[in-house]
């Protein structure tokens, strides 16, 4: 009988055979992979083999974390069929490796009385095609994956497209027409019906082309085209929006994707939709070396030059050195002249002992390959040796004990030839430079890099790798600037028999060493428990329990149900809600419910989620279950889309203002060219959530947005990494005062984040900068100046609970300077500032829900909270709760640095959590050609997440480059150098000029606008709610008011009849409390300019001839001593009721007028009414002197104002001239 042993350490064969029992009257394969030096710590696996050769069943050695064996069986049919795949059994023991005669008898013990064996059904011909896939577990017997096969017929109406294809300039130039539809029978038709019954079709021609994928949103077909040149190269791509519109040159521009060919048939020419044409030159030996974008066919790039990006590579097609090439030229003469060389024909560039200067920098290359002047070099990568740079430190001969690799081939048997040693990367806004370098242990793995960044100071890391290279130590020393004091981090790493990470301990400095994450294990190997911090393995900070089902999804975070002393609980449904009368179960995985509850707000959260054809979210309904009346609304989302995902409308709930119904934060309508966003319009009546201003959006040639003037962004600049480097901002303060700020942004040429530069120009108090460094994951702050509201965000698309100001600098404060803030750990973050380590809650997309340390008395407590909606923004509550911005509580949804703007950078791009957009394209758009670019996660923010700022497949599924998935289980997603990243956009306040009353909302400025023509309309109160509308003298009854501020909740209910015959009264309290308001709106925001409201705010009245005389009335009114986040809520809140206040004293002086005629006292009410939501502070101010002092002479002498004026009048008009007058008047105005 044949043995086959395969191993990896061969001279230990024997002494490792010895230690196994393998069945020797069965075919095998036994292999071993070694994990220390000795082989006392292997990984053992064993494959049986029936007399056919097929494997029968496969063990894995000890495997499971308490060391006994797992086994797989396999099972055929009576055709030879593998039909049933069952899922790892680990054994109640362990044999060694010998073939278990029953290996399903410990099944149960582990996984239930589910069923363990995904199963397909075959068609009972020879083609044996795939007809159904039944996934693991009882609940998926019922629920197949089903497959059927067929061509297509007429009623399928497979458009045909065509082109015809012409070649100027060397390439293809396809014309694309419509040519009616496929003939039955002439395509083949595949047709796959997930577990929720949502069907893909897909038509291929005879050549096997794919011509449509057709999948329905649950109403209609969402059809991809792809369009092939007569060559077979693809020459179009047709999105769903596109090939249900006519063929038009506007609609293939906006919407389609176009390829261009030359005769060798690479692309040289493409275009995004939504973005320019990009151009792309090869050398001889088809690599890529030049490549154009349309914007730097403009002088408006970074380099102020029209040109392209260049490649250099050496002679074995390792990039040598990359940059920017000045030249006008078009691609078709690029190309000819690089055809064309003939001295170094090849183009390649060799190392050179001596160099030539660019840009700041020594480059030992040659410079013989295309293009070789009028270069920009941005990036240099030296291989096999290191070059003689007079920057470059000491050459470690030792890196923890272990020999470092030489770079001398000559006198060493092993060296770092063909190993990348160095490279040099430049900033793209300035000539400093990165300096990076690699060192190699004897085996060629990396154990010791040194960074020295671009202020001249460094990072530099060892680490002491075992056997198999997993790490065991590893240590970082970092300064920002050379003559910095240096911190040193060391971390310490143990593992399982298996390599499973056991303990990882941290220590900055030589401060005592924390014990950051302790990890346990259940049999199949998964995370079953994870305890995070102290110094005590038996003594953690936080005990994480996880659960998953059948299917190895994760479904519990704790029990939110019962926290039992834990800080954070999370719960997963996929098929079996509670609330499935809301939203029905699913079987495909996407989550259909989610309950949590942090044990700061001890109240049990929950979502139910329900999704169209097409898996997008279409509704998230929000419900406390162990309230009174569960389903209150407080957060919901919903959302619909035209069909390339981009979204057409959504509205937002918020938590009530009065009462327990739900307030409408927003409902938004959106504007599009192709998948461009031109307008967002708001038609809720509400400053929370998001504020359209019915301002325009526009975009550059790339694709990216030029401005955001609804958040009062005016300008945005981009390099040529499509990276935003600078924001102009200008916003308006609530008394019409204009506050202007930048955000400058330094990148290097590799797209990693160096620094942000925010300065502010308030309205009061003086200019102030706040510089934020990002180096290797340490963040450092510096601020100067005073008078600086680290949350300028007033109104539009506020994120209200995502700000809290960490720190602050006044005038007469001590000179400022450079502060190490923190640096990402593996659990959370440590705090220089605090000295402490901030351990963080996540769910299973990675965002921050709880973030906690240990206090003085070494009990975990609450530091930061964040609840979300289901596209990323903060739950817009009655009160700020304890969700901080600033430092590294700014890391939030999808753990990504929440900005200034409330956008989150996510690396390659900025995400809008208000709008569920991106700013820009993504770069591997051409990866979901069915979904607009500019989609967050093909609209299923539940179940998906972006890593950077474009990883994303078509089917919604997260990827990364190579095309590995990433697996999100139970931990954040933090990647080296997290802080790395790019992103910003800012501001706040209406543009060009304009501006609509009361937070720029459509429904409160069709209002005023009816007010201000005389158009109909009325009040009215019933049940305590006081309702406006207009178009109509009297409330339709479905009518429930406009917007969430079209009804006003009254503390005592009274009849319709009295609301009107108070008017007069109604009028003095509503404008008494505008004035009010706005005191208090003054001082809280002078809260959000210098830290705290005064303890009272003091109007001074100065009465000259008035019924009080000639005096000065000086009121006092006491403010709470808040903190700054809560007096900037007030602020808000203050602002918001003096223009509700406001419009409410116009309509009341509208209704009395239309009831007894114009009087001085409501002509007078109502002309300070329309001043009081007048944008102009001046106008403000004058209507709440106004109400203050009409107010006070009413309460001493009985009669207002008006009133007093009218007596004053009567004394030199009599009464029948006043009323002819009066007659007349009211005649004019139609009253």
């Amino acid at each position: 009988m044949k043995k086959i042993i395969l191993l990896l350490n061969l001279f230990m064969a024997g002494f490792s055979f010895a230690q196994t029992n393998l069945t020797q009257t069965e075919n095998y394969i036994y292999e071993k992979t070694c994990l220390t030096e000795d082989c006392s710590k292997k990984t053992e696996s064993v494959q049986y083999l029936d007399g056919l050769g097929r494997a029968k069943q496969t063990i894995a050695i000890k495997a499971t974390p308490s060391g006994k064996d797992i086994a797989v069986p396999i099972e055929y049919d009576i055709y030879g069929r593998q039909v049933k795949s069952y899922l790892p059994v680990p054994q109640s023991g362990t044999q060694n490796g010998a073939l278990y005669a029953n290996p399903l008898s410990n099944a149960a013990s582990i996984y239930g009385n589910e069923k363990i064996y995904a199963e397909k059904v075959l068609e009972s011909s020879p083609l044996a095609r795939l007809q159904q896939q039944k996934q693991v577990g009882n609940d998926w017997t019922g629920h197949p994956v089903q497959f059927s096969y067929d061509a297509n017929t007429s009623a399928d109406e497979v458009k045909k497209y065509t082109v015809v294809t012409s070649w100027p300039e060397g390439r293809t130039n396809s014309e694309l027409s419509l040519s009616g539809t496929y003939a039955e029978n002439t395509l083949y038709k595949s047709t796959v019906t997930d577990e929720d019954g949502n069907i893909t079709t897909e038509f291929k021609n005879k050549k096997g082309q794919t011509l449509l994928t057709r999948k329905k949103d649950g109403t209609q077909n969402a059809d991809t085209y792809y369009v092939y040149n007569e060559y077979g190269g693809l020459a179009y791509t047709l999105p769903p929006l596109a090939s249900a519109s006519a063929l038009t040159p506007a609609m293939v521009d906006n919407l389609c994707y176009q390829y261009r060919y030359d005769g060798w048939n690479r692309l040289v020419e493409k275009k995004i939709p939504g973005k320019g044409w990009e151009f792309m030159v090869y050398d001889k030996q088809n690599r890529l070396v030049l490549a154009q974008d349309a914007k730097l066919r403009t002088t408006t790039n970074n380099f102020a030059a029209k040109g392209w990006m260049f490649t250099k590579y050496d002679q074995y097609g390792r990039v040598a050195y990359t940059g920017f090439f000045a030249n006008t030229s078009t691609r078709a003469a690029m190309q000819t002249a690089i055809n064309n060389m003939s001295a170094n024909a090849a183009n390649n560039e060799a190392r050179s002992t001596t160099s030539f200067a660019s840009d700041g920098m020594d480059v030992y290359y040659t410079k013989n390959a295309f293009p070789t002047g009028s270069m920009k070099i941005l990036s240099i990568n030296y291989y096999d040796t290191y070059p003689s740079y007079s920057f470059n430190p000491p050459f470690p001969t030792t890196i923890m004990g272990k020999t470092v690799l030489s770079d001398n081939s000559t006198a060493n048997a092993v060296s770092t030839k063909s190993l990348p040693v160095m490279s040099l990367v430049k900033n793209i806004e300035d000539d400093n430079w990165t300096k990076n370098y690699n060192y190699y242990d004897a085996k060629g793995r990396v154990i010791g890099t040194h960074s020295i960044n671009h202020l001249g100071g460094y990072s530099k890391t060892e680490s002491l790798l075992d056997f198999a290279g997993m790490p065991q130590q590893s240590k970082v020393w970092h300064k920002r600037l050379a003559t910095d004091p240096e911190k040193v981090i060391t971390q310490s790493f143990t593992y399982d028999q298996q390599n499973r990470l056991l303990v990882h301990k941290h220590q900055i400095d030589s401060n005592p060493e924390e014990i950051l994450i302790q990890n346990e294990y259940n049999e199949l190997s998964q995370l079953k428990n994870k305890k995070l911090g102290g110094t005590s393995p038996s003594q953690p900070l936080q005990n994480i329990d996880y659960t998953y089902n059948i299917r190895g999804w994760n479904t519990k975070i704790n029990d939110p149900s019962n926290l039992n002393g834990k800080l954070f609980g999370y719960e997963m449904k996929y098929l079996s809600p509670v609330n499935s009368n809301v939203a029905p179960g699913k079987f495909s995985g996407m989550i259909t419910e989610v309950d949590w509850k942090n044990a700061s707000e001890d109240v049990l959260k929950r979502y139910n989620y329900s999704y169209d054809g097409l898996g997008r979210l279409k509704d998230a309904v929000y419900s406390e279950p162990n309230a009174a009346v569960p389903f209150n609304n407080y957060y919901n989302e919903h959302l619909t889309y035209d069909l390339n995902g981009n979204i057409k409308t959504l509205k937002r709930n918020a938590f009530p203002i009065t009462g327990n119904t739900a307030t409408q934060a927003d409902d938004l309508v959106y504007d599009y060219t192709g998948n461009q966003l031109t307008k967002v319009t708001e038609n809720a009546l509400n400053d929370s959530g998001y504020e359209g201003g019915n301002n325009i959006i526009t975009y550059d040639q790339n694709g990216n947005m030029k401005d955001m003037l609804d958040k009062g962004i005016q300008s945005i600049q981009y390099n040529y990494l499509n990276l935003s480097n600078q924001y102009t901002v200008q916003q308006s303060s609530a008394f019409g005062q204009m506050s202007y700020s930048t955000m400058n942004y330094l990148y290097r040429a590799d797209g990693t984040k160096l620094r942000k530069t925010y300065s502010s120009a308030p309205p009061r108090g003086s200019t102030t900068t706040r510089i934020t460094d990002y180096l290797d994951g340490f963040q450092y702050t510096y601020t100067e100046g005073g008078g600086i509201c680290l949350e300028c965000r007033t109104e539009s698309a506020f994120e209200q609970q995502a700000y809290k100001n960490a720190s602050f600098v006044f005038p007469g404060n001590p000179t400022p300077e450079w502060k190490l803030d923190f640096v990402s750990t593996a659990a959370g973050y440590y705090s220089f500032t605090e000295n402490r380590y901030i351990y963080q809650y996540v769910d299973h997309l990675g965002n921050t829900r709880v973030s906690f340390a240990k206090n003085s008395e070494g009990v975990p407590e609450i530091i930061d909270t964040n609840n979300y909606y289901p596209f990323g923004l903060n739950h817009i509550s009655n009160s700020f709760s304890n969700s901080g911005f600033g430092s590294f509580y700014s890391y939030k949804y999808n753990d990504k640095e929440l900005q200034e703007t409330g956008l989150f950078d996510y690396g390659w791009r900025q995400y809008m959590p208000d709008l569920g957009r991106w700013n820009g394209i993504d770069q591997l758009a051409e990866s979901y050609l069915s979904t607009s670019p500019f989609a967050y996660v093909a609209n299923n923010p539940v179940s998906s997440f972006d890593v950077d700022g474009r990883w994303m497949d078509d089917s919604g599924h997260i990827t990364d480059t190579t095309g590995q998935t990433f697996g999100f289980l139970g931990s954040s997603y933090k990647p080296q150098g997290a802080t790395n990243y790019l992103g910003v956009k800012y501001g706040d306040g209406g543009g060009n000029g304009s501006y609509t009353p009361f937070g720029r909302t459509q429904a409160y400025a069709d209002l005023m606008t009816a007010f201000y023509n005389g158009a109909t309309g009325g009040m009215s109160n019933i049940g305590g709610t006081l309702r406006w509308w207009t178009d109509y003298e009297d409330p339709d009854p479905t009518v429930t008011g406009v917007g969430a501020f079209g009804m006003l909740k009254l503390k005592n209910p009274f009849a319709d009849s009295e609301l009107y015959n108070s008017s007069q009264t109604l009028r003095k309290i509503a404008g008494l409390g505008f004035t009010f308001s706005k005191l208090v709106e003054a001082g809280y925001k002078q809260a959000s300019v210098y830290g705290k409201p005064p303890a009272y705010a003091t109007m001074s009245l100065y009465f000259e001839k008035s019924i009080l005389g000639q005096k000065i009335l000086s009121i006092k009114l006491p403010f709470r001593q808040l903190n700054v986040d809560m007096a900037l809520k007030w602020s808000q809140r203050a602002k918001v009721a003096g223009r509700v206040l406001g419009g409410i004293g116009a309509g009341l002086a509208l209704a009395d007028i239309h009831q007894n005629g114009v009087t001085t006292s409501n002509s007078l009410d109502l002309v300070m009414s329309v001043l009081a939501v007048s944008p102009t502070g001046w106008g403000q101010a004058i209507a709440g002197t106004y109400f203050l002092a009409n107010g006070i002479t009413a309460l001493i002498t009985g009669k207002d104002i008006g009133q007093h004026i009218e007596g004053a009048v009567n004394k030199y008009y009599n009464d029948g001239v006043r009323e002819e007058e009066q007659r007349k008047f009211n005649a004019a105005m139609g009253y």
